[in-house]
């Protein structure tokens, strides 16, 4: 059974997140402030966290910024700002989505099963030996879930290290932002596609030697991005 744990200081909204989500079998735990939220977060093993913005102790900014130091584990911001600024922010944290209040419990359990499914599949492999993909310089250790370029290991968060892997074993192809959103995230219309732009943005700063010049992730203008092999 997947773990879940919610940090948010409205406890009503809190205790029907947590309704909602123990319906569709998971075991869900709620911290109200934001540095509990954090202790709890370090301390245990969970999931998913569903990490308010707006928290009493901490805000969610810095506590995904302490969490991400320390643990891969699938992030999933919620706030009642609708700011492009604060949604880019969170995400360059190392969140792995951003929902906006106010949202139905359904969309909030939506979201969760489909990260948790994604990833499930991708960390679900019984093979011996590791699959790698080199290209370059760079070195995708898929079964590990680990990234180096010339030797040296560059930290990914989840979504980060899938968005890589896929365009990666996809060389040459040109993927659109709706695209990318819909393989990566497995959602249509829930969501927002600058996800999609900020977490190549921080790829690009953890493979590429100079950002603005990328020479595995490209930018073809007006369509989307594709992998050079």
């Amino acid at each position: 059974m997947s773990r879940i744990l919610i940090v948010e200081d409205e406890e009503a909204i809190a205790d029907l997140e947590k309704d909602y989500l123990e319906l569709s079998d998971f075991e869900v735990v709620i911290e109200n402030r934001g540095d509990t939220g954090l202790e709890r977060a370090l301390a245990e093993d969970f999931d998913l966290i569903v990490l308010d913005l707006m928290l009493p102790g901490m805000d969610g900014f810095e506590v995904c910024k302490r969490i991400r130091e320390k643990k891969d584990v699938l992030i999933l911001m919620v706030s009642a700002k609708k700011d492009d600024i604060d949604k880019i922010r969170g995400l360059g944290l190392g969140a792995d989505d951003y929902i906006t209040k106010p949202f139905s419990p359904s969309e909030l359990v939506a979201r969760v099963k489909a990260h948790l499914s994604r990833y499930s599949r991708l960390v679900g492999t019984g093979a011996a030996k590791n699959e790698m993909i080199e290209i370059r310089g760079l070195k995708i250790d898929k079964t590990a879930r680990r990234v180096y370029v010339d030797g040296e290991e560059r930290n990914f968060t989840t979504k980060e290290f899938d968005l890589l892997t896929f365009l990666a074993e996809n060389p040459n192809h040109v993927y659109s932002k709706e695209e990318l959103f819909r393989r990566i995230w497995n959602m249509d219309s829930i969501g927002d596609i600058a996800t999609v732009t900020v977490h190549i943005k921080k790829i690009r700063e953890k493979v590429e030697a100079d950002s603005s010049k990328p020479q595995y992730i490209e930018t073809i203008w007006g369509v989307g991005y594709r992998f050079r092999a």
